[in-house]
């Protein structure tokens, strides 16, 4: 068995674990780096794969965040294609599945999350394809012809920017979630509304309120049954059903796990040695006043950042409040903070259900706010989330603008 020692682990090829290595670098210009990610590609963007890609504003040239010369610069060692299967804490060990073990002296774990899989009859067909990656892109890509057909199933944000994509593509999109509406667990309830009535002018076919029950092969074609008996036929089938915090290695070093890998303010996880960041990661946000999981660009960026950092021995505290964003169709926004249509929210219209500000309240208080086609004020959305104090209905109206 091969072993390497190095000052710092990184476990996970995406984002967070991308910007932690130049969260090191800030602090350590000299210490040893390994980045062990199972994906084959050097780290990429991953908001492209269901955006920019499928409307012809970026090529998959674009959307790697750096290129080898950058790893070659800051002295750092790549394992592409590896997967790191088990850590030995007391030894500080991680091993992967080709035999070889990595001494660490920092270990951060930003091993992301999995698609959720669909666990009815047919949910594991070769072809159904459980969207996460650039592979599922590319091999998305390469079926989705125009004048194809392709069943969507989710209602969420990858459901919905994939069925968007797919029908600016020119094939022909059926969605099946079983919500009554089109991302109604974030959309008020006349938005999430006015946005699906939006999908089904653009020629989007809706099943809400119901799930598939069956998947079956028709030559090269996939028949999908619903629960409520409807049929549909397509050259492609999607999952974006959401996707759960990959944690599996942080079990076998017996970390704390909840709704992913419990870490403190610092990002140390319950071993002081082992840091995580990005989709797996539960911290505890001090805007919020509660710990969350945040499956979002913003927070893998800047939380992977901060990770980096303080194995490096920054020893500063992460209390960002990230934002996300997505594009649907002529429907664009940005929100930062708690966004949940189950809290009382406040609409600030300038134009109705197209462009304007929504704001997500607790006792008076603003918890989250979303930005519709309202850009450059992410900022002020922030900071009154951060003022944390009571305001009216009537004191919102204009706030933002």
């Amino acid at each position: 068995m091969a072993r390497d020692n190095y000052n710092f682990v990184i476990v996970g090829g995406g984002l967070a674990g991308d910007s932690a290595i130049e969260g090191i670098r800030e602090m350590n210009t000299a210490g040893s780096i390994l980045l062990i990610s199972k994906e084959d590609s050097l780290p990429y963007d991953r908001p492209p794969l269901t955006k920019k890609l499928w409307f012809g504003k970026k090529h998959v040239d674009d959307i790697f965040l750096h290129d080898l010369a950058f790893y070659y610069a800051h002295h750092l060692d790549l394992k592409l294609g590896i997967t790191a299967m088990r850590i030995d804490p007391s030894r500080k060990i991680v091993a992967d599945n080709t035999g070889n073990a990595y001494h660490y002296d920092k270990l951060l774990l930003a091993t992301g999350g999995e698609p959720r899989r669909l666990t009815i009859p047919g949910g594991a067909l070769d072809g159904i394809c459980y969207y996460r990656t650039l592979d599922d892109y590319e091999a998305t890509r390469t079926r989705a012809a125009h004048g194809k057909s392709a069943v969507i199933i989710g209602g969420g944000f990858i459901g919905s920017e994939m069925a968007a994509a797919l029908c600016v593509n020119g094939l022909e999109v059926t969605m099946i979630f079983p919500e009554d509406s089109l991302c109604q667990l974030v959309f008020p309830a006349t938005l999430s509304l006015a946005v699906q009535a939006h999908f089904i002018e653009r020629g989007v076919r809706i099943l809400a309120g119901d799930k598939p029950a069956l998947f079956s092969r028709q030559g090269q074609r996939f028949l999908t049954r619903t629960e409520k008996g409807v049929e549909i036929t397509s050259d492609i089938v999607i999952a974006g059903i959401g996707i759960q915090p990959e944690t599996a290695l942080a079990a076998t070093a017996q970390l704390e796990i909840k709704n992913g890998i419990v870490v403190n303010e610092y990002l140390q996880t319950s071993n002081s040695d082992i840091y995580a960041a990005g989709d797996n990661a539960f911290f505890p946000s001090k805007a919020l006043g509660k710990r969350v999981r945040m499956e979002h660009w913003d927070n893998a960026l800047n939380q992977g950042k901060q990770a980096g950092r303080n194995m490096a021995g920054a020893a500063k505290p992460y209390d960002y409040l990230p934002y996300f964003f997505s594009d649907l169709f002529e429907f664009g926004y940005e929100a930062v903070g708690e966004v949940d249509a189950r809290l009382k929210t406040v609409t600030d219209w300038q134009e109705e259900n197209r462009k304007g500000v929504i704001y997500y309240l607790i006792e008076d208080r603003i918890r989250g706010v979303m930005l519709c086609n309202v850009w450059g004020k992410l900022d002020m959305a922030r900071e009154l989330i951060l003022k944390n104090a009571s305001i009216s209905e009537a004191q919102l109206c204009g706030t933002i603008r």
